[in-house]
């Protein structure tokens, strides 16, 4: 849960890098969430089928819109690319695939033009914690 909240905390932060942890983390609770809304929306009456969606699903989808972009592209900068590359998604299918092997690679080790390794500041902030 705490990795989902570190996202909504960066709400709109398109800068530096998101580790493999946070952005699929994230994924995750937002997939969980859309699940739980869904079964709310069908229960309350609000769930269209034809779209595939319900009032509080869309409104939740709304508001974590920007935090969903912003963590992609972070996490596109953690592997050293441009957070452009997220324009794939409007190739059907090839570029969801190819995004999802983006997400799925790990990230450069050492700092690249985008910030430091995530990894390392994790690991700082974990030693200060003890």
């Amino acid at each position: 849960m705490n990795w989902y909240l570190t996202v909504l905390k960066k709400y709109a932060v398109f800068r530096g890098r998101a580790r493999r942890r946070e952005y699929w983390f994230f994924v995750l609770f937002n997939v969980l969430i859309a699940i739980a809304l869904a079964l709310v929306d069908t229960s309350m009456g609000t769930f269209d089928p034809e779209t595939g969606t319900g009032l509080l699903g869309a409104l939740y989808s709304l508001a974590v819109l920007i935090p969903s972009l912003a963590v992609a592209v972070r996490r596109l900068h953690d592997t050293d690319r441009s957070g452009w590359w997220l324009l794939l998604l409007l190739i059907p299918i090839v570029g969801v695939i190819v995004l999802l092997v983006f997400m799925a690679l790990s990230g450069q080790h050492g700092a690249n033009e985008y910030g430091g390794d995530p990894r390392q500041s994790d690991s700082a902030d974990q030693a200060q914690a003890f």
